[in-house]
């Protein structure tokens, strides 16, 4: 799946997690001075702020499969290498980089394996990869609440929970499927308060992944139980949403 959505979109619905999420990953892959890095699947940018922030414009490179992020990615960060590339083809050297992330973006790889063998290939002997899944399976993501309430009255709808690398265990897998050797998988954890029902709601509605395409496929009528459901089950706020994220990681 292709993000092809305005970059602003992305970071009202999952940005506001993932930005926290980015800090915490980065301390994981061991994004230190001295090295350089790749985010793979950068988005909008929320890891590669990060990455900046701790190593420099000079030193971090990006990629991403959809035309509106790099875009959005290149005014925000110009000095930043960004290129126009999916997971699966990253038009860069072998060895190329200390340290390459992928941060939220193996479950939507049209291969995740070839993704990951192409991290492999670029991250240079002696560095280190590292991705990271919301624990969607687990039922501890960012998006669990919504899928609580959606399954309430529509038992079969089409949840996240199947995305490659959402379940413990499954990003180890696929990492030695890559080629990595001793791979150590944890769960990190993130927080974020939502000021009001309205707040949390609002960016579902803007079409963003698979939770976005379900509340756009309703009909205006089927939109609105499935909001006051939600309400009903979250109140008014300001409440606070505790956020998971199964993360691997491997030397070269």
């Amino acid at each position: 799946m292709t993000f092809v959505v305005a970059a602003d979109a992305y970071d009202r619905f999952m940005g506001r997690y993932s930005s926290r999420l980015a800090v915490l990953f980065a301390d994981y892959g061991n994004v230190r001075d001295g090295v350089d890095a790749l985010d793979v699947g950068c988005g909008p940018g929320a890891l590669t702020v990060e990455l900046v922030a701790r190593l420099g414009a000079d030193a971090v490179s990006a990629a991403d499969p959809s035309a509106p992020f790099v875009e959005a990615l290149r005014a925000r960060m110009p000095e930043v290498d960004v290129r126009h590339a999916p997971a699966e083809e990253l038009p860069f050297e072998d060895g190329e980089f200390d340290r390459v992330l992928a941060q939220l973006v193996v479950p939507f790889m049209s291969d995740p394996v070839a993704g990951l063998r192409e991290m492999h290939r670029v991250t240079r002997p002696g560095g280190l990869a590292a991705a990271c899944v919301w624990d969607h399976a687990g039922g501890t993501g960012p998006l669990s609440r919504f899928w609580d309430v959606v399954h309430t009255f529509d038992p079969h709808a089409p949840d996240e929970a199947g995305l490659a690398g959402a379940t413990e265990g499954e990003l180890t897998t696929l990492f030695g499927e890559a080629g990595f050797h001793e791979v150590e998988e944890i769960p990190l954890t993130v927080q974020l308060e939502h000021e009001s029902f309205d707040e949390w709601w609002e960016p579902y509605t803007f079409g963003v992944g698979p939770a976005g395409s379900y509340v756009a496929s309703l009909a205006d009528a089927d939109r609105d139980a499935l909001r006051e459901h939600c309400r009903a089950a979250l109140g008014d706020g300001p409440f606070t949403v505790s956020a998971s994220a199964w993360s691997a990681r491997a030397d070269r």
